[in-house]
């Protein structure tokens, strides 16, 4: 096994192959050290889209073993592996996993310590439960997607990032941790019921408790960070591109107008909402008589919260982001680097995703299955040596 490192080093996750959230959750343990073992099908689903190993980072640092599950002897093969786990995550529909034969009762029943994480965008419970949905769906009844967009407009999307990534990958992530820390004390583990909808209702909490106060207009483009306010938001350029301003404080807001070479005296006072439309023409209006990189030249020296929009090609070289080492090059292939950093336990690259049934002899020989029966499996086609 090639080693590990990081701060969760020798914590050992059974992974149930899945799309979406529940991988990406996988590999922010795996990055930080885990050793996370996914269980695939023998054959994988046609999803329309083929991608290389090297470039499907949402299974990075994991290892793959090929099980049959609607076969006896392959379910009591990921029960074998539950035995020697801290950790199991699945991303299936409510239910699924019992009808398997490895739900949570069928997994503590042989290791009453493991943290099981479920994954879903509607949760184990409630009248949609069982609806199908992606991102989209779950960001939409939970108020977030209403927000993103112009006033005039419809609302945007903002790729997968709330729902399947913060709302969910990341709130399982956290879920699973402090169940596995909580196990650790009580030597009982415990379902971790993670929704998409309950992790992005989380997201909000501070514009729900704002529009509550009065704080919070429930309209695009009408408030502090949503867009509204002139001096928080994106501007388009002269050559097409855009720069982005966050000068929310007003000695940001002043240094903002001396990098902008504008008089504060032509401006009412910021925080005149009625005035924010005429203030946001004037600045439209200055920001499209330069280039974007001639606005990055012309602000560098103010601390204005100004910065250029990059593009994918254009962000890992940016100074800061290579300065940092944001992304970094691993088998051929451009990652975003693991985060957050530690200061004695770094995360690492270790491994490309694996191939379906790449690790299958190995990881079972590894986590406690005999090696002729493990042979046997494969010859009987329950699992698959890749």
């Amino acid at each position: 096994m090639i080693n590990a490192s990081g701060p969760l080093r020798g914590m050992r996750v059974v992974e149930l192959g899945a799309l979406g959230p529940a991988p990406f959750c996988g590999a922010l343990l795996a990055d930080l050290g885990a050793d996370v073992v996914r269980v695939d099908r023998l054959v994988t689903a046609d999803l329309g889209v083929e991608t290389p190993s090297r470039f499907d980072f949402y299974n990075r640092n994991k290892r793959s073993v090929a099980l049959d599950l609607k076969q006896p002897e392959g379910v009591a093969a990921v029960l074998s592996l539950v035995e020697r786990a801290d950790v199991l995550i699945e991303g299936f529909r409510p239910g699924v996993t019992e009808k398997l034969g490895v739900g949570p009762l069928d997994c503590r029943a042989r290791n009453p310590r493991l943290v099981y994480g479920r994954m879903t965008g509607w949760g184990q419970s409630g009248p949609m439960a069982q609806v199908a949905g992606h991102d989209i769906n779950y960001i939409a009844l939970a108020g977030a997607l209403h927000g993103f967009g112009p006033a005039d407009g419809r609302p945007v999307v903002p790729v997968n990032l709330v729902g399947d990534l913060g709302g969910g990958a990341m709130y399982l992530a956290v879920g699973v941790l402090s169940a596995y820390i909580e196990a650790k004390t009580s030597g009982q583990g415990q379902v971790v019921d993670a929704a998409m909808v309950d992790g992005v209702s989380n997201l909000m909490s501070m514009v729900y408790g704002f529009m509550q106060t009065g704080m919070w207009e429930d309209a695009r483009e009408s408030n502090l960070s949503d867009g509204g306010a002139p001096y928080y938001g994106t501007y388009g350029t002269r050559d097409g591109k855009f720069v982005a301003v966050g000068a929310i404080e007003a000695r940001f807001y002043a240094q903002l107008l001396a990098g902008m070479g504008l008089d504060p005296a032509e401006f009412p006072d910021r925080d005149d909402r009625a005035a924010w439309p005429r203030m946001r023409q004037r600045f439209a209006e200055v920001f499209a008589t330069r280039t974007r990189d001639e606005w990055v030249q012309a602000m560098t020296g103010f601390d204005a919260c100004f910065s250029p929009v990059l593009n994918l090609h254009e962000a890992p070289q940016h100074p800061q982001l290579r300065d940092r080492g944001s992304f970094i090059q691993f088998d051929e292939a451009l990652h975003p680097a693991p985060a957050p950093r530690f200061e004695r336990t770094p995360g690492n690259l270790r491994r490309p995703a694996p191939r379906v049934g790449q690790h299958t002899l190995e990881v079972l020989g590894e986590w406690g299955v005999a090696a002729d029966r493990a042979e046997q499996l494969v010859r009987q086609g329950i699992a698959r040596q890749d």
